[in-house]
């Protein structure tokens, strides 16, 4: 269907655009809808009055598939064919059955003109009405997006919360497992360098391994000032500073520095009081009686923090109980070598038998022991030989060692035999009970006889060299320890003593072995002693000792001392 009109003044457009307004109304379109068309269409009706003439409006509404079609077109009317300008024209979609005749009235009719305006009213007031109801819903939406970004920005600001945290507590735990890790190495360090300062008794060589030690990792030099125990003079170190000499004063770790600040648990000197140079960390070398010395370090690069200053004085403390054993170590081994020293004999010379000894101090340990050889007369002209061994090391075995020596000589004035030395020695160390033991071995040479008295204790049996070579293991049954809570009666023993004959005495230390034992080197002494010729041993008896002694403790150290007496009878005399 189509409507058409001729509009030349604003009553044209009026009736028009009421007539148009109802027209899509008929046709179904919405309120809004027919609305907006018709203010498009009122503008433009606007427009084309201003610019004059008569104007052909025409309305049409035409079925399409699924629907239908309204559509407002205007042009100018009279218009020629070669003009190429397009009429206005708008277009909505409306019901597919249209009806246009409810459109149809008479536009001069007032009541219907009033019924029009009243019309354009109430759908301006529903327009309006559904204008605000957007804005209120695109109010709500924006509030809505509003609250949704201030959750998004609190979120945001949670999640970096969380983040910074998580952070933090990665930073701490890194942190920790440096401190655990840097805690762990000062622990390894403590106790590897304190196994290493135990491990030696030479004060000297405990000196010269500090530096060793902490250079250059919680140190650039190391410096030890030791006294001599006497003046309290320097025994080692180049220079003393101010802080050293404090420390050694007072008795507490002394830190200078050019800066301020110290280190916790140490004293912190003045700038004036520090020597040119890097700051320094001063420790006593603290004893039970009185300070030894000061240890006095240099800063590394990086210097030193608290954990640092605690370790290296708990290990300075540690240097200093080593210090002190060794010390205490040398001064008694110094006293019994020195009275060990004292305590060997001069052998005896004596016609028709030449005597040999050799005494070698332990290659580990405390080097001093209890073992001893002696040679001295009896009355009635007989000679005794003996070997001993006090069980133990250092200055109590040698006074033990020294003692017994001293009772030997005291009994055997009356001509006792070996046996009864030995029991008369046993009865005398179990008496003193001094949790000390000892063996012996004592052998006696008679006076114009060719018979060998022997008797042991405990002790490894002597070796017995026969003129023609053969060598023979005098192993009769011995008695036990001396000193030990038994009551004994030690027997003698004899053999033939041909002119030519050479008797051993030792100790265990010249023929045992940890990892053998004892009977291989008793062996080994037997083979030793065989290879030799007899005038070689009765012309040269002290190269032989030293001969003898190289097959048998060449090839390792040995744990104990060792002693040796060679007795060597002359083919053309015999002893007087």
């Amino acid at each position: 269907m189509i409507r058409t009109w001729s509009v030349r003044t604003v009553t044209d457009a009026a009736r028009v655009r009421i007539a148009a307004a109802r027209l899509a109304a008929a046709c179904g379109i919405s309120t809004v809808e027919r609305t907006r068309m018709v203010t498009a269409f009122t503008a433009h009706l606007r427009q084309c009055l201003t610019k004059g003439g008569a104007w052909r409006v025409g309305v049409t509404a035409t079925p399409t598939p699924g629907g239908g079609e309204f559509v407002i077109e205007v042009e100018a009317e009279g218009r020629r064919p070669q003009d190429t300008r397009r009429p206005w024209r708008t277009a909505i979609s409306c019901a597919e059955d249209v009806d246009l005749s409810d459109g149809d009235h008479d536009g001069d009719d007032p009541a219907a003109l009033a019924e029009a305006l009243f019309g354009a009213d109430e759908d301006t007031a529903l327009l309006l009405e559904r204008l605000d109801e957007q804005e209120a819903l695109v109010a709500f939406h924006r509030e809505e997006l509003h609250q949704t970004n201030q959750g998004v920005l609190a979120l945001h600001a949670e999640l970096d919360a969380a983040n910074q945290a998580q952070r933090r507590l990665f930073d701490a735990e890194q942190k920790a497992r440096r401190e655990a890790e840097a805690a762990r190495g000062r622990l390894t360090f403590l106790a590897d360098a304190s196994a290493a300062l135990t491990a030696s008794l030479n004060h000297e060589a405990i000196v010269r391994l500090l530096p060793a030690l902490l250079v250059p990792r919680y140190a650039r030099t190391v410096d030890v000032w030791l006294f001599d125990g006497t003046e309290g003079a320097p025994e080692r170190g180049a220079s003393h500073p101010a802080a050293a000499v404090l420390a050694a004063r007072r008795g507490r770790p002394q830190y200078a520095a050019d800066h301020p600040g110290g280190l916790p648990g140490v004293d912190d000197q003045p700038p004036s009081a520090l020597d040119p140079g890097r700051p320094l960390l001063c420790i006593p070398l603290l004893t039970r009686r009185a300070p030894q010395g000061v240890l006095t370090l240099t800063a590394p690069d990086e210097g030193w923090d608290a954990d640092d200053a605690v370790m290296l004085i708990e290990l300075t403390r540690r240097a200093s109980i080593a210090l002190e054993n060794a010390r205490r170590f040398e001064h008694n081994r110094d006293i019994a070598e020195t009275l060990q020293r004292a305590l060997l004999t001069d052998l005896p010379s004596t016609p028709g038998l030449t005597l040999a000894a050799r005494y070698l101090p332990a290659t580990r340990g405390l080097n001093i022991g209890g073992d001893w050889y002696d040679a001295f007369r009896q009355p009635d002209g007989s000679l005794i030989t003996v070997v001993g061994d006090v069980t133990g090391h250092g200055l109590h075995a040698a006074v033990m060692m020294s003692q017994l020596r001293t009772a030997l000589r005291a009994y055997a004035v009356d001509g006792s035999s070996p046996g009864q030395l030995l029991t008369r020695l046993h009865e005398f160390l179990h008496r003193l009970r001094m949790d000390l033991y000892a063996t012996a071995v004592i052998a006696r040479f008679h006076p114009h006889d060719d018979t060998l008295t022997w008797a042991a204790a405990g002790h490894p049996p002597p070796v017995l060299r026969a003129p023609d070579g053969e060598v023979l293991t005098l192993d009769a049954k011995p008695g036990a320890m001396l000193g030990i809570p038994l009551q004994q009666r030690i027997a003698d023993h004899t053999a033939p003593l041909a002119p030519g004959s050479t008797l051993a005495l030792y100790t265990d230390g010249l023929v045992e072995r940890r990892a053998q034992g004892i009977d291989p080197g008793i062996r080994r002494l037997t083979e030793a002693l065989a290879t030799f010729r007899a005038d070689e041993l009765g012309q040269d008896l002290e190269g032989s000792a030293d001969r003898l002694l190289h097959p048998l403790l060449h090839d390792s150290e040995h744990d104990d001392d060792v002693c040796l007496l060679l007795c060597h009878v002359h083919g053309d005399e015999r002893p007087a």
